[in-house]
C-alpha cells in the first residue's frame, strides 16, 4: 500500500501540489482560529450554588442552607465529589462531575434540584443561585475605576462603586466570552432607614410593621382596563420608591384618631452602604473600585481579552467627567511571553535541524526541502488541534521536536541522494531527464520508506501511555501527545506523498560520486565495524 501512494504521488504530481497547497491554506486560516493560552485549563467540571444570608451565623447556614442543597443535589448524574464552605452569611456548595458530562446538562440538572430544595430553606433568609460557567483560570482582566489627576475628591467612593456596577459592568456582561464580571471596592450604596427605637414604643409600633409597610408600599400594581369611547385606557399604580422622600412618606399605621404615621416620623431615612470586610486602595491613588473579569469555559482568552479591551475603550466614552477605568492584570502579557517563549524555541530548533541537514547531506536543497517539512506538518497539527479542541499553550507547542518531524522526509531524500551518487549504470556528470528522475526517486522511496514508517510508528507509540491519562493529569499533558501525535502524522503523510513528489523536481538531476559527510561517516563506521 505504502509503494502504491509513492508511486501514486510520484506520477501525479499536480495533484500532489495542489492537495499540498490545499493544507497551506487550510493551515493559514486554521492558525487564525487556534485558541491561544499561556497553560492549558487543567480544572474540572464544576457547578457551584452560591447563598447569600447576611443575617445567619456560620452554623445556622450549615444548617438551613447547605445541608439542604448537598441532600438535593447528591443524586446527580455523573458526580463524582461534593464539597460545602459555610461561614458567616455565606454559603458555597461545589459539585464536582466528570469530564465526560457536559457543563450546561449538569447545571440544567442541578438547577432543577436547587429548586427542591427552596422548599427546604426557611423563607427569607437566603436564595441559592448558580455561579457563573467559568473555572479557575477564568480570571483573565481586571481594573479599577478611579478619577484622573486633578479630580481627587470630586466622586466618592460610593458614586465611584455605583459607576461599576450601574455603567462599566452592564456593558463588559453583554461581550462575547464574558461568564461574569465580580465587583469590589469603594461602597456600595444603600437606602438606610434608621428606627429610632423610643419613637417605636412611643406609637406602639414594632420594627416588623416598618418592614412590612416599606416592602408592601415599593412595588407596582396593574389593573384591567376601562373603555371610554374607541379608546381603551390601562389601570396602573405607580408604587416604586424613586428617592428618600417616598421612602419617608411611607404609612406605617393609623393612629385611634386618623392620623397616618409615617415612616419619616419613627425613622432617619438617609443614603448608607453595605457593611465592608476590606477595602481597594489602588498603588497611591487610595481607595477605588474595581472588578474581576470572568471567563466562559472554553472560550478563547486572547479574543475574549481583546474584545474586553475594545468594549472597555467604547465605555470610557460614556463615563463622567474625570472618571476613567484603568486594567491592572491583563493575561494577554503572560500569554505573549509564553507564546513569544514557544516561538523562539520552534524557531531556534528549526534552524539548528536546517543547518545539521544542510550540512550532513551536503546539498542546500535537499537540505531545504527536508526543512519544508517542518512548517507543513506543524500546518496539519493546527488543523487537527482545532478539529480536537487542543490549545495552543506552552504544554501543547513547546513540546515539538523538529528532529521527530523530519526524521522519514530525511531517510527518503538520503536515499535518493545516496542512490544517485552511487548508481553504477551512469556516469558522472550524467544529467537525467524528468522520466529518469522519476524511476530513481521510486525506486529509492520504496526501498527506504519501511524504515522510515518503523521509526515514527516507535515515536507515536511512546506517547500512547499519555494519551490514556485522566482527571488533571490527562488535562496537563495530553495535548502534549496529542500536538506531538498530530505534527508526526503530518510528516508521515507528506513523507509518502509530498516528499517523493518534490524530490523529482528539485533535487539536481546531475549525477555525481562525490560522497557527502553522511557517506564518509557511514564508511567510517562501517570500516570500524569489520575491523
Amino acid at each position: 500500500m505504502l509503494n502504491s501512494i509513492i508511486q501514486f504521488s510520484i506520477r501525479n504530481k499536480l495533484l500532489v501540489g495542489l492537495m499540498t497547497l490545499g493544507l497551506i491554506v487550510w493551515g493559514s486560516i486554521a492558525v487564525t482560529k487556534l485558541p491561544i493560552d499561556a497553560v492549558p485549563d487543567i480544572t474540572n467540571n464544576q457547578v457551584m450554588i452560591i447563598t447569600s444570608a447576611p443575617s445567619l451565623g456560620a452554623p445556622d447556614v450549615e444548617r438551613f442552607i447547605t445541608v439542604p442543597l448537598e441532600q438535593a443535589t447528591r443524586n446527580v448524574p455523573g458526580i463524582i465529589e461534593q464539597r460545602s464552605f459555610s461561614r458567616f452569611g455565606l454559603s458555597l456548595v461545589t459539585i464536582v462531575f466528570d469530564d465526560k458530562t457536559d457543563v450546561y446538562w449538569a447545571r440544567q440538572q442541578v438547577s432543577e434540584r436547587v429548586v427542591q430544595a427552596k422548599q427546604q430553606i426557611p423563607a427569607g433568609i437566603g436564595a441559592p443561585e448558580l455561579g457563573p460557567v467559568t473555572t479557575g483560570l477564568g480570571e483573565v482582566f481586571q481594573y479599577v475605576v478611579k478619577t484622573k489627576s486633578g479630580y481627587e475628591g470630586k466622586y466618592s467612593l460610593t458614586e465611584l462603586r455605583t459607576i461599576q456596577d450601574w455603567i462599566v459592568r452592564r456593558q463588559l456582561l453583554g461581550t462575547p466570552g464574558v461568564a461574569d464580571v465580580s465587583s469590589f471596592g469603594g461602597l456600595l450604596k444603600q437606602f438606610e432607614v434608621a428606627v429610632n427605637t423610643d419613637k417605636l414604643r412611643s406609637f406602639n409600633i414594632t420594627i416588623s410593621d416598618v418592614f412590612d409597610a416599606v416592602q408592601r408600599n415599593n412595588q407596582n400594581t396593574g389593573g384591567a382596563y376601562i373603555e371610554k369611547g374607541p379608546n381603551v385606557l390601562f389601570i396602573r399604580s405607580e408604587g416604586l420608591v424613586k428617592n428618600l422622600d417616598d421612602i419617608g412618606a411611607i404609612v406605617v399605621k393609623k393612629l385611634d384618631s386618623g392620623v397616618p404615621v409615617l415612616v419619616r416620623d419613627v425613622a432617619t431615612v438617609q443614603i448608607g452602604s453595605a457593611i465592608r470586610y476590606g477595602a481597594t486602595v489602588y498603588n497611591d491613588h487610595g481607595e477605588v473600585a474595581g472588578a474581576v473579569v470572568m471567563m466562559l469555559k472554553g472560550a478563547n482568552s486572547n479574543v475574549v481579552i481583546k474584545d474586553i479591551k475594545a468594549k472597555i475603550a467604547k465605555i470610557s466614552e460614556s463615563l463622567p467627567e474625570g472618571v476613567i477605568v484603568e486594567p491592572f492584570l491583563d493575561r494577554t502579557k503572560m500569554v505573549n511571553n509564553a507564546i513569544g517563549t514557544v516561538e523562539t524555541n520552534l524557531i531556534e530548533g528549526a534552524l539548528i535541524v536546517v543547518f545539521v541537514l544542510v550540512l550532513f547531506l551536503g546539498n542546500l536543497r535537499a537540505g531545504l526541502l527536508v526543512a519544508s517539512v517542518i512548517p507543513l506538518s506543524m500546518l496539519f497539527a493546527v488543523i487537527m488541534m482545532n478539529l480536537f479542541g487542543v490549545s495552543g499553550n506552552l504544554m501543547s507547542l513547546g513540546a515539538l521536536d523538529f528532529g521527530l518531524l523530519v526524521d522519514g522526509a530525511v531517510i527518503i531524500v538520503e536515499a535518493v541522494m545516496h542512490k544517485l551518487s552511487h548508481h553504477s549504470g551512469f556516469k558522472e556528470a550524467t544529467k537525467l531527464n524528468q522520466h529518469q528522475m522519476d524511476a530513481e526517486v521510486e525506486t529509492a522511496s520504496k526501498k527506504m520508506m519501511n524504515a522510515a514508517v518503523f521509526g515514527q510508528v516507535i515515536i507515536l507509540i511512546v506517547y500512547l501511555p499519555i494519551l490514556t491519562l485522566q482527571g488533571i493529569e490527562g488535562k496537563m499533558f495530553r495535548p502534549m501527545a496529542q500536538t506531538v501525535s498530530f505534527a508526526i502524522l503530518g510528516a508521515f503523510l507528506l513523507s509518502l506523498t509530498y516528499i517523493p513528489m518534490v524530490s523529482t523536481l528539485m533535487l539536481s538531476k546531475k549525477i555525481s560520486h562525490h560522497p557527502t559527510i553522511s557517506d564518509r561517516m557511514m564508511k567510517s563506521l562501517t570500516d570500524m565495524v569489520q575491523a
